[in-house]
């Protein structure tokens, strides 16, 4: 299908209005990250008494809700083409509220007051996962009312996840709910920019055990925290001269620190730091681990332990690739400008490139308000939004 015709499609079918309200109604429910990650309550109840039935009030067609309360929606297909669709993937989860003030409110308020063009709206979550989900209901929504019969299908998922650092659900999805398509669009704030690529991570546990003392005599002990600052010292230049050109040098950061006894003068017999490994693409989580443990080989007089923590893949797709030549086609359509990005932060569109769907990222917001005290975001971006996911799988599932 030609763009344009498209994105004529798309423009006729979102309402703004119908957007406009669902994009506030979305921010004012509470769905923040909590210590029982995708399982938290306020999270799957915002997927399955939010989500799910205004999906099926603005389509007409039912979502299901997996065993881990992600959602999955499909559109048209047939059997003898299962895998050959595209996917839609939002979030339900996000950043704490933190101190940011009223953070479910939803309300509008002027973007020139923090340099954006038009009425924004500020809520927790809207620059990384609200707006963006928001513009996918409404665009298959949109698609939907078009009445067009689609040979291959178009999936929308909405991850339980969203702030957790790991693939679960997205894993989830691929291998119990038997999710597949050719072509994947993760829904996150982009500034409506097409991003071909992002680092992936892998968090490593190191315990460094050593021999509890009195601290009036240090030398009758071996002390894990001068075993720690041994760690970080061998651990310094590991991944000098690891480079990409668009993602820049991978990275070595301890972000935790934690030791004991918890006794007062005592000599600490155990230190336990997390390590963030960040992944370029090309890079194997187990390989960076393996290079961590033969860097913390031959530590006397401490015992070193070294165990892998979650990991998410990096992700690379070209240019020239047919997901994100038909959102920059869109995109034109849209007026929207600007050169594809990539993120330093580690996200699911790796997971699903090394699954083979072709994966990029799109969305509304702007990642600069994410987790501070004014997140907001442009409701004429959300609806732009919205017309370029339309658009863009009207010409993909053509």
């Amino acid at each position: 299908m030609d763009v344009r015709e498209a994105f004529r499609i798309g423009d006729e079918q979102v309402d703004d209005a119908e957007l406009d309200a669902l994009f506030i109604e979305l921010l004012r429910v509470p769905s923040e990250h909590t210590e029982r990650m995708e399982s938290d309550p306020a999270v799957t109840a915002f997927v399955a008494d939010v989500v799910a039935p205004r999906l099926e009030a603005l389509t007409g067609v039912a979502p299901r809700i997996d065993g881990m309360g992600n959602l999955l929606w499909q559109l048209g297909g047939t059997a003898s083409h299962p895998a050959d669709g595209v996917l839609f993937m939002g979030y339900a989860m996000t950043y704490p509220a933190s101190s940011m003030p009223e953070p479910f409110s939803g309300k509008v308020v002027p973007g020139e007051h923090y340099g954006l063009d038009g009425p924004c709206v500020w809520g927790r979550g809207g620059c990384e996962q609200k707006a963006a989900l928001a513009a996918m209901l409404a665009s298959v929504a949109a698609v939907t009312r078009s009445g067009r019969e689609l040979a291959r299908p178009l999936s929308l998922a909405v991850s339980t996840a969203g702030e957790t650092g790991r693939h679960d659900a997205a894993r989830y999805m691929l291998e119990q709910d038997g999710l597949a398509a050719r072509y994947g669009i993760v829904g996150l704030g982009t500034t409506n920019r097409v991003c071909l690529g992002n680092k992936g991570r892998i968090d490593v546990d190191v315990v460094v055990r050593g021999k509890s003392c009195h601290s009036s005599t240090p030398w009758a002990g071996v002390n894990a925290v001068d075993g720690a600052r041994a760690v970080l010292e061998r651990l310094d230049g590991l991944v000098d001269g690891i480079a990409h050109p668009e993602l820049g040098a991978a990275s070595l950061a301890a972000t935790h620190i934690e030791s004991g006894p918890d006794i007062l003068h005592t000599i600490q017999d155990h230190c336990r730091l997390t390590l963030d490994r960040r992944l370029l693409p090309g890079e194997e989580p187990g390989e960076a681990l393996a290079a961590i443990s033969r860097a913390l080989t031959d530590m006397e007089p401490w015992q070193v332990e070294v165990t892998q923590g979650n990991f998410m893949y990096p992700a690379d797709v070209p240019a020239s690739s047919a997901v994100a030549v038909a959102l920059e086609e869109a995109r034109a359509q849209a007026g929207e400008v600007g050169p594809a990005i990539y993120f330093p932060a580690a996200l699911d569109a790796g997971y699903l490139n090394e699954k083979g769907i072709e994966t990029v990222m799109f969305g509304p917001g702007d990642l600069a308000f994410a987790h501070t005290d004014a997140e907001v975001v442009p409701l004429g971006q959300v609806r732009r939004a919205a017309r370029v996911y339309a658009a863009a799988a009207l010409q993909l599932l053509a």
